[in-house]
């Protein structure tokens, strides 16, 4: 069974890590696929992939705190596959370094962490809400929030934009219910991506040092992958939660059960 044959699918963030897998899985269940990234070679890469592996993807640049381009790579998918059915909003940033208290963020690095991870997710929510009510039928949007916006874990700039995406699915998924369009968002915990890597660092998988810190964050034991936020996005995305909206799906081994 397919669960989203010949459904538009537009990821953002889609060239690595969680956007990546999401893209690959929604692609494996019979989606058509914008893959949309900041970085235009990671979306190729990204959309090359799915091709390879018998799929259909197509790339897009897109700076998701551009509302113009967010509203670009909508149209994209319209133009390309004649409508919208899918909206995942994904694309995120970390603090510019780890373990940095509020005094240590610049007032410059608030604003960007704001501009990508709560902007960014404001103007894809918007266009899909746009596209959704002038095709009718309804629609899906998946965000990616954190559990980092659920309690107070990690740093407090992260955790306030990642609060701004939780809070705003919650929201918009009353607003448009009417319009059978359902929101929710995946809550990642602790996690190993690009994310976690200075600005043109090459993305490697932990030591067995770091993979061991990442093991104890969650009362499972094992290391949260990009598959399994993916998996957890699709079944948000597919009819098998036709009647679930709003909600806040920690991917995060049972940490918030401590």
């Amino acid at each position: 069974m397919s669960l989203l044959a010949d459904r538009t699918v537009v990821v953002t963030g889609a060239g690595a890590g969680i956007g990546r897998a999401i893209a690959q899985l929604f692609a494996q269940e019979g989606a058509n696929i914008v893959c949309a990234d900041l970085r235009r070679e990671w979306a190729e890469g990204a959309s090359a992939a799915i091709e390879a592996a018998g799929g259909t993807a197509i790339p897009a640049a897109c700076d998701v705190a551009d509302p113009d381009q967010v509203a670009a790579v909508v149209a994209t998918a319209v133009a390309t596959y004649g409508r919208l059915d899918v909206m995942v909003n994904n694309a995120g940033i970390a603090s510019p370094r780890s373990g940095m208290t509020i005094e240590d963020h610049t007032v410059k690095d608030f604003d960007h962490l704001v501009a990508v991870n709560g902007r960014g997710v404001f103007n894809g929510c918007k266009e899909a809400v746009r596209q959704f009510k002038q095709q009718g039928g309804g629609g899906v949007i998946v965000n990616t929030g954190s559990i980092a916006g659920m309690i107070s874990w990690g740093g407090v700039v992260y955790g306030a934009t990642k609060g701004l995406v939780n809070q705003l699915t919650r929201a918009l998924a009353a607003e448009v219910a009417s319009d059978k369009i359902r929101v929710n968002a995946i809550c990642p915990g602790g996690i190993w991506t690009n994310l976690a890597f200075a600005k043109g660092e090459e993305f490697r998988p932990p030591d067995e040092a770091e993979a061991k810190v990442l093991r104890s964050l969650h009362p499972i034991g094992e290391i949260i992958t990009p598959e399994d936020c993916a998996r957890a996005a699709l079944y948000l995305a597919c009819d098998l939660s036709t009647n679930v909206t709003g909600i806040l799906l920690p991917v995060d081994g049972g940490y918030l059960t401590k």
